[in-house]
């Protein structure tokens, strides 16, 4: 089978951050007939979203540290070294907003901010 999240370049996960993950869950389930299942992390509930048995997304709190920031959807794309891509998006002009950080499990992530203002996600994903 191709795993997305297994090819470097491929946009491989979608994440909300909103102020109200219940309302949302609730609100794309009904529009697009997404299931979900929660995951309880360390200080919030995140909520896994599937496209019939596909895990497509993730819904979760905006981060108390991003305070203010608007309810946004967020896209990771899978890179073989998130380390690398960071300081390549630096070295090509970009700003890293979140440094490469683990997340248990998962993998490891940035988020860069491209010269132009756009913001993407890159993550390695685990060896499972």
């Amino acid at each position: 089978m191709d795993d997305p999240r297994s090819k470097h370049g491929r946009f491989s996960w979608n994440e909300l951050l909103t102020t109200d993950p219940q309302a949302a869950v609730a609100f794309y389930g009904q529009l697009f007939g997404w299931t979900t299942q929660d995951w309880p992390m360390e200080g919030f509930t995140y909520t896994i979203v599937k496209a019939g048995d596909i895990d497509v997304g993730g819904i979760m709190p905006i981060p108390p540290h991003a305070g203010g920031m608007p309810p946004t959807w967020g896209a990771y794309v899978t890179v073989d070294d998130v380390d690398a891509t960071a300081a390549l998006a630096e070295k090509l002009g970009g700003k890293i907003l979140v440094p490469p950080t683990d997340i248990p499990t998962v993998g490891r992530f940035t988020v860069i901010q491209d010269p132009q203002g756009a913001v993407l996600s890159a993550i390695t994903y685990v060896q499972k």
